[in-house]
């Protein structure tokens, strides 16, 4: 490849995986500012606009298409919006019920929201990669990522929440006491083994965030770059390959709202039993 090839394709995929970031960030630069000086001065957080745009856009979304299909719900003959909003809720439902073994009302409100809501955001990926960017461009917006899911602060601020609400029900449910105990007694119930315990087990708690959040933001993201990498190829090629790859990732996006929603179920789930 010539060297101005190289320099329009690392541009290219740079620019699709650049978010629309307001204050400082010292991995993306300054979206919003004109220079080193005044990024400083913004600020050192910084906030990917584009992120936190399209996660509201899609949590708003769910809200309207539950609240058009509850206010429309018939006992006759359901229309299309009531039966998919149903199928969703009842598969949520009986995860739950199979998944989840405490009593909580809260879980399964939880549940579908997080499945929804992640379902959406992930569903972006199958409108052209370069739609979103051209069409924003001419609106005077240099970067625009529309798939929040390929933003590890997304994912991450999820995870910490659903991380939030474990550390919340075991304290709840077990007692200080409880939870302290359950962390250096297992998985060895000796007293001489407390300190391997307590190591064990924080770090197994601590691994569930991470691991929520990275596992997400891994297979959205790599599929975004293969998005991108199709994007680059023939006209002819693109149809041959794109096509296949997003209904492949039909599956991929589906898959992915389900294991961070089941997971999330099960962690809780943990959180309520007592040991």
């Amino acid at each position: 490849m010539a060297a101005g090839n190289e320099v329009s394709t690392t541009y290219y995929i740079q620019h699709h995986l650049q978010n629309l970031t307001f204050g400082h960030h010292p991995v993306n630069g300054w979206s919003l500012a004109h220079s080193a000086e005044e990024a400083v001065e913004m600020g050192f957080w910084a906030i990917h606009l584009d992120t936190m745009g399209w996660s509201i856009a899609m949590g708003l979304l769910f809200i309207w298409l539950f609240r058009k299909a509850g206010k429309a719900a018939t006992t006759g003959v359901p229309g299309g919006l009531q039966n998919a909003v149903e199928m969703v809720v009842e598969f949520i439902e009986n995860l739950t019920r199979s998944t989840f073994h405490g009593r909580n009302p809260h879980i399964a409100p939880l549940a579908l929201t997080l499945f929804v809501w992640i379902l959406f955001m992930n569903a972006l990926k199958i409108l052209p990669v370069d739609y979103g960017p051209v069409l924003f461009s001419k609106l005077g917006v240099d970067y625009m990522k529309i798939v929040p899911t390929t933003d590890v602060n997304a994912t991450l601020g999820m995870a910490l929440g659903v991380f939030g609400l474990i550390l919340y029900y075991n304290f709840k449910v077990k007692g200080v006491g409880g939870f302290a105990r359950e962390l250096s007694l297992t998985p060895f119930n000796h007293w001489a083994l407390i300190p391997f315990n307590l190591v064990l087990e924080i770090v197994s708690l601590l691994v569930k965030p991470f691991s929520l959040a990275m596992r997400l933001f891994g297979n959205m993201f790599a599929g975004e770059v293969i998005f991108i990498l199709i994007a680059m190829l023939p006209f002819w090629a693109i149809w041959i390959l794109d096509v296949p790859w997003a209904i492949f990732h039909i599956l991929v996006v589906t898959l992915q709202a389900f294991i961070f929603t089941v997971l999330t179920v099960v962690y809780l789930s943990a959180a309520h039993e007592h040991h």
